[in-house]
């Protein structure tokens, strides 16, 4: 792949505040990079990184960003399922080729899969649903002809949540001889994906500074075919208020994560078109049950702090249009999303929970993202918990460092977001209503929280094949993490983002990974 030398991208880097107009090949955004951790799609699980799949990687099967319960086939030409009900069989897209210019092969197909349980990061759990392990995943994955692969599985789940779980970024299908080439160690290229891209989406990194920029180059044997434009260049800029300056000043084609205060500014400002675009992420608080701090395991706790999230206040006043209030795990426009929302701001009320409950002067840190909107929000919560009786510790940092605290448990509160990983219910169930301890790191297993009994109904309600049972079974699951749980699900968000109005062909769908770039122009 092309390198992009360092003195070359310094150059691009500095002049980029400089310009009048971005250059007329390169895209140019400007964001927060600093949550990104690594570019490996069987590691990278940050906002950033998800970010950036599509434009480098394809799977077997995507989601239709318009309609996303639709899978269209991308590296595949075709399937039909087994007749054992535990298998799918694959024939792969004719002519398909890497970057690299080697073509895609069952071999590559095999070896994709196959490492994201083997390399266990943390995406690993999406395809560990379906009863692999480092042992066995060799028996499950198979070379059936020169274009034709295997797919097996021994969880008793149907084909049609399988082909969900193979749309999720970490199915991302990687070139397996690239990736050997700069293997370490027995890490399978991870090292070196962490920073390179091995895939077939239309660009591959050119060059990434951590902190600083990710560059993408065209890639004109991508199947999809070639990019409108030549180059990406995603600018880590930090503050909100400067990466609005940019797109004003014509110095960004995109600027994503604006908060309300630059969306309103850039309201009705020549060349600029502000957008809200919705999406499925989830913001929520969680309580750490095995912290240090005895207050966090105690149910009055949880059920006084959805009492205390000033809902609709923060969603209209504060960040006008950014969110709106909702209670449940799943977000609007999943099967099975609760509409109802049964609770609003009443600090009296928590103030008598906490008080039966033999709970005084309450301090909890809380870790939070020093981004909007997740700052923004951290402090309306500390002004109206504080009404409450309970005292919350703002502590801010960047993404990545939250992240870390949270994967680890090491911490008190979190104040953060849940996207989801592929189109289907139980991705969320799985994530807020699923600990078996058994080496996932759910966001249940972060909290501590041990839910045998609902371990089962997550489970049952996966088995389920009729549309209209397996919606009811997840609202009953919602609802009793709604009640009694160390989440506060309070809101579903929008997107706010800026893009200059000469730029044309600009794709981002409900979930996080739907961002495309390669039919942009401008």
């Amino acid at each position: 792949m092309n390198r992009i030398r360092p003195l070359v991208l310094a150059g691009l880097l500095t002049s980029l505040p400089a310009w009048a107009l971005t250059p007329a090949h390169t895209l140019v955004i400007a964001q927060s990079l600093d949550d990104a951790t690594s570019f490996d799609p069987a590691e990278g699980f940050e906002l950033s990184t998800v970010q950036a799949f599509n434009s480098l990687y394809q799977r077997l099967v995507q989601s239709d960003p318009a309609h996303p319960a639709v899978l269209k086939p991308v590296l595949a030409a075709s399937w039909h399922a087994g007749a054992d009900g535990h298998s799918l069989e694959f024939t792969l897209r004719p002519g398909a080729r890497f970057a690299s210019g080697n073509a895609l092969r069952p071999e590559d197909v095999i070896f994709s899969l196959s490492r994201v349980i083997r390399l266990n990061k943390d995406p690993a759990f999406i395809l560990g649903q379906l009863g692999w392990t480092r042992d066995n995943v060799g028996r499950f994955l198979t070379r059936t002809g020169p274009a034709k692969v295997k797919v097996a599985w021994t969880a008793d789940v149907g084909p049609a949540f399988v082909l969900s779980l193979l749309s999720a970024p970490a199915s991302s299908i990687v070139d397996a001889r690239t990736a050997s080439a700069h293997e370490i160690d027995g890490d399978q290229g991870n090292a070196w994906l962490k920073t390179h891209s091995a895939g077939s989406g239309p660009y591959a990194i050119r060059s990434y500074q951590p902190h600083q920029a990710l560059v993408l180059s065209g890639n004109p044997l991508s199947p999809a075919g070639a990019p409108r434009l030549d180059t990406v260049l995603i600018k880590n800029v930090p503050d909100p208020a400067a990466r609005r300056l940019l797109i004003e000043q014509g110095d960004a084609d995109i600027a994503r994560n604006l908060g309300p205060d630059q969306i309103a500014a850039l309201q009705g400002k020549p060349g600029v078109t502000p957008l809200a675009v919705p999406s499925a992420s989830i913001h929520y608080l969680a309580f750490n049950i095995e912290s240090s701090n005895p207050v966090l395991k105690n149910p009055a706790l949880w059920e006084a702090a959805r009492w205390l999230i000033d809902y609709d206040n923060v969603a209209t006043t504060l960040l006008k249009g950014q969110f709106a209030p909702h209670q449940a795990f799943l977000p609007l426009g999943f099967p099975g999303a609760l509409k109802e929302r049964p609770y609003h701001f009443d600090p009296e009320r928590a103030r008598a929970i906490l008080a039966r409950a033999g709970l005084k002067e309450v301090n909890i840190r809380l870790d939070v993202n020093n981004q909007p909107p997740y700052l923004d929000v951290a402090q309306a919560l500390q002004a109206s918990f504080a009404k409450g009786g309970i005292r919350l510790n703002v502590v801010p940092a960047v993404g990545s460092q939250v992240g870390s605290l949270f994967s680890s448990r090491n911490y008190e509160a979190i104040w953060t977001s849940w996207g989801p990983d592929y189109f289907d219910p139980h991705t969320n169930a799985s994530a807020f209503a699923l600990n078996r301890n058994d080496g996932e790191k759910t966001l249940a297993w972060r909290t501590g929280w041990q839910i045998p009994a609902l371990n089962a109904k997550t489970l049952a309600a996966l088995k389920q094949t009729d549309p209209a049972r397996r919606a009811r079974a997840y609202e009953s699951i919602e609802r009793e993490v709604q009640r009694n749980s160390p989440f506060v699900v309070a809101f579903q968000s929008r997107n706010l983002i800026a893009l200059r109005s000469s730029l044309k062909g600009y794709v981002q769908g409900i979930t996080p990974d739907m961002v495309f770039y390669d039919k942009v122009s401008k």
